[in-house]
């Protein structure tokens, strides 16, 4: 994008500054830390979509002497009308002096002509070096913003307002670590009032936003129903020998086959999740659950994971019955007609009911060996013959693309995914809930699903996503 804005992300020490440049650039590898002094040189962030930069953060670091800064400017400057060309002298003739590394920092980005973000800590009180640091800003001459980022528990927001309200253009609260997506588009709405040239760039930019996340949920969908897919229809095979399945008993036979499909079920959740975590630009996140370990709570095959992500018996039956129904159907068209539907509602009344039976309980594969052939057994397991499985991954899948999606990226806390505590797939519509259970019963009969059926079950688990994320809203 031609002339996209450029903003200088201003302040104290330790306020928030990285946490706001992290959180508008959606950049999870920019270093937030709790001590001082951490941001030492100017860093541009820019933030692009498809190729086109949309804006650029400049991190700064923060005022270290503002008080001798301001007296230099008031010693050098004869009027109001000369304040930019001051601040932009002090610059010049400060660049290699130590005393005032870290103000030539901040303040370069400024003369050559980037807005300011001002962040302030909501928390503390207003001080007489915080009234420097913003006569120093106000005298640049630049379009200007401030944010106040409350870090603590404490709450001076309207002393701060009422100060900030006298320097600057716009003042906003802003969470830098929990703001809504919708708090991110609000706030370059408002950067783009600021000056008439950023009005369009931003309005653009806004738009990009909104739909490279609506594109990213789509996506999201489609991993999530390949996944399911994979996980679905996966079978773990051995050939033996005659001698081999002579010299190994069933029951060590199947314990190996058994390890190995778990391990790879786990393993294949986890690339979905890491997939979906870079999808939305987050490649550092650690995990309370870091390898899904099989006696973790929270397990892929724990009872606590299945009674909190498998469906309701009745929510089994209706789903069940629908996508039986299609099967019926097709007695119906085989005798064009004569049977009156009475396919179609056999067909759905035994799908209802082999759904409802196995409503209550997860059951997994079981090994099957096969007859000799030419000298050789073939021993497998799986695919799974519960679409309980699936509605397990499932919610854990779109539970965990929910938490990323609404994670900012100045986020540092570890990933804890706790599990849901009702049934929220009850409030999916019926055409959605039969083309998930008829994607699962494909699946588990190892049947490839062609493009038609692929889209229709990404669209089903989107709305799935959709169901989830208003319940999830609706809930806290």
């Amino acid at each position: 994008m031609d002339n996209a804005p450029v903003f200088a992300v201003v302040g104290h020490p330790n306020k928030g500054k990285s946490s706001v440049v992290a959180t508008l650039s959606q950049n999870d590898a920019i270093a937030i830390a709790l001590e001082p002094g951490t941001t030492r040189q100017r860093q541009a962030y820019p933030l692009t979509v498809d190729g086109r930069t949309l804006y650029t953060l400049v991190d700064t670091p923060g005022f270290q002497r503002p008080r001798r800064v301001l007296e230099w400017l008031d010693a050098h400057s004869m009027s109001a009308s000369d304040r930019a060309e001051t601040v932009a002298a002090f610059v010049t003739q400060h660049r290699d002096d130590p005393r005032f590394t870290d103000e030539c920092e901040l303040l370069t980005p400024l003369v050559e002509g980037a807005g300011i973000i001002y962040v302030v800590d909501g928390s503390v009180p207003y001080s007489a070096e915080h009234e420097a640091e913003m006569t120093i800003l106000r005298w640049t001459g630049r379009p200007s913003l401030a944010l106040i980022n409350s870090i603590g528990p404490d709450d001076y927001s309207s002393a701060w307002q009422a100060a900030l309200g006298q320097f600057f253009q716009v003042v906003r609260k802003f969470d830098a670590v929990r703001a809504h997506f919708d708090q991110h588009l609000s706030l370059l709405r408002a950067f783009g009032q600021l000056e008439p040239t950023w009005e369009s760039p931003l309005e653009q930019a806004t738009g990009f936003l909104a739909d490279q996340r609506r594109q990213r949920k789509i996506q999201a969908a489609r991993l999530i129903a390949k996944a399911l897919e994979d996980m679905m229809s996966y079978q773990e095979k051995r050939t033996l020998t005659t001698n081999q399945a002579t010299e190994t008993s069933e029951q060590a036979l199947a314990e190996t086959l058994r390890r190995s499909w778990y391990q790879h079920q786990r393993r294949r959740e986890q690339t979905l999740r890491v997939s979906v975590e870079h999808l939305y630009q987050h490649k550092r996140i650690q995990r309370q659950e870091a390898e899904l370990e099989w006696h973790s709570d929270h397990d892929l095959f724990s009872e606590d994971s299945r009674r909190a992500w498998a469906v309701s018996r009745r929510y089994l039956a209706t789903a069940g019955f629908g996508a039986g129904a299609v099967g019926g159907a097709g007695i119906d068209a085989l005798t064009f007609g004569s049977s009156l539907g009475t396919g179609a509602l056999v067909g759905g009344i035994l799908g209802a009911a082999g759904s409802y039976f196995y409503g209550d309980r997860l059951a997994l594969p079981a090994l099957k060996i096969g007859a000799l052939r030419d000298g050789l057994k073939t021993a497998t397991f799986g695919p799974v013959q519960d679409s309980q499985f699936g509605y397990v991954v499932l919610g854990r899948a779109v539970d965990h693309w929910w938490h990323i999606s609404h994670r900012n990226h100045a986020g540092r806390d570890q990933l804890d995914l706790a599990p849901a505590d009702s049934h929220w797939l009850e409030n999916l519509d019926r055409k959605s809930r039969q083309d998930i259970q008829k994607a699962f019963d494909r699946c588990r009969k190892r049947k490839t699903p062609d493009d038609r059926q692929r889209v229709t079950f990404a669209a089903a688990i989107e709305q799935a996503m959709t169901v989830y994320d208003d319940w999830r809203l609706n809930r806290t």
